[in-house]
């Protein structure tokens, strides 16, 4: 028997808004239905790996809601890595020899507007004017300008990331926003930071997602095998000590460590991928990601993407989900939302955004500070 780890259940609520909902809750809606699509229940969880970035004890007081079993449960925060991070946990345990079926939940319940970075007291940190911006969408304002400056990107091509992805949530009835938003719309948008306009930022909304893993010895046991996912490769990743100003992260550095370490662990390269979910919190992050993980060469995510090889149908569809751009980016869940769509295309699940073919795919996700997660799954 293989020390292989396997996916067996996994679900997400639809992101949205929800007024009356708190993380915990958020957190026991998503756990219940990934257990129901394993056919398990919390009596045969033996840990709970908990995601969520705002508040203290959710993976406990989830538990409070369905069911106390003494289990160990361990609160994970990691930025926008929180989510992926918990899975990342869980997985480790299960290698590690230490329990057999685990649990990852993550769970956010945003605020609404730009999110603004605070000293330890809450306070809102104002740079402005100081070091230039660490507003989000000014980083990744300055991420897509520099990239324009080396390879000559355009603001077309930023905004038909989001043109694309936009689609792609039509066809995804677990997305926040499920209408197309034509280039011109996209282009004519409010200007958040050139280039990025309104409708290429990500959403801020609340959800949750959670996955059950399994040792293989387990999973053959339950025989849970049929539709379960192998979990190929899996890496985190900080950032590497440079002589650069340390306020201001690298995102394509990180990513290519957690990147290079996944696809390694795998016995995997990028041109071997079937499709990919990735971080897409602002249009220009996906573009520069392509070249990141890979998918493309050095200076060529444009006209990748205006190949169409990023699209349903294409070489390597991207976020098909409908991203963060579309779907919606709630911090802790978002790294399990991204496992949960992987694996709902692994299992031929995906109905009318289903990638054919699929055997093989990759999810990334940043946290701003750094933490980068990426994993690879892979079709039994």
């Amino acid at each position: 028997m293989s020390n292989d780890i396997y996916l067996v259940g996994t679900d997400m609520i639809r992101f949205g808004r929800f007024e009356d909902a708190t993380p915990p809750k958020l957190a026991a809606q998503a756990a219940l239905m990934a257990l129901a699509d394993c056919g398990l229940s919390m009596k045969d969880v033996q840990a709970l790996y908990s995601g969520n970035c705002s508040e203290t004890m959710v993976g406990q007081r989830t538990l409070q809601l369905i069911g106390q079993t003494g289990i160990p449960v361990v609160n994970v925060t990691n930025a926008c890595a929180t989510g992926a991070t918990a899975f990342r946990e869980a997985w480790i345990a299960i290698k590690a020899g230490l329990y057999d079926v685990v649990l990852a939940v993550g769970a956010e319940k945003m605020g609404k507007g730009m999110l603004v970075p605070k000293n330890s007291r809450g306070t809102p940190i104002l740079t402005e004017g100081l070091m230039g911006s660490s507003t989000m969408p000014a980083v990744f304002a300055q991420m897509g300008m520099e990239h324009t400056r080396k390879y000559g990107t355009t603001l077309r091509q930023f905004a038909k990331v989001s043109e694309k992805n936009h689609h792609h949530s039509t066809l995804n009835p677990k997305a926040m926003y499920q209408r197309e938003t034509p280039l011109d719309e996209v282009m004519s948008s409010e200007m958040i930071a050139y280039p990025i306009t309104k409708l290429m930022c990500s959403v801020n909304v609340d959800g949750s997602a959670a996955a059950v893993l399994c040792s293989e010895r387990k999973a053959r046991e339950l025989g849970l095998m049929d539709r379960a996912v192998r979990v190929r490769g899996s890496a985190l990743a900080s950032d590497p000590f440079t002589e650069r100003n340390l306020v201001q992260a690298d995102v394509n550095t990180v990513t290519r460590l957690a990147a290079q370490t996944a696809y390694e662990m795998a016995g995997v390269g990028p041109e071997d991928v079937d499709l990919v979910e990735l971080h897409d919190c602002f249009a220009t992050a996906e573009l520069c990601h392509y070249e990141n993980l890979g998918l493309c060469g050095e200076g060529e995510a444009g006209a990748f993407l205006d190949s169409g090889a990023t699209t349903l149908g294409g070489k390597v569809p991207v976020n098909m989900s409908g991203g963060l751009l579309s779907k919606g980016h709630p911090l802790g869940a978002t790294g399990i939302a991204n496992i949960y769509e992987i694996a709902t295309h692994l299992r031929g699940e995906a109905g009318a955004r289903q990638v054919e073919g699929a055997r093989i795919g990759l999810t990334h996700v940043v946290g701003l500070g750094s933490a980068c997660a990426v994993h690879i799954l892979e079709k039994v």
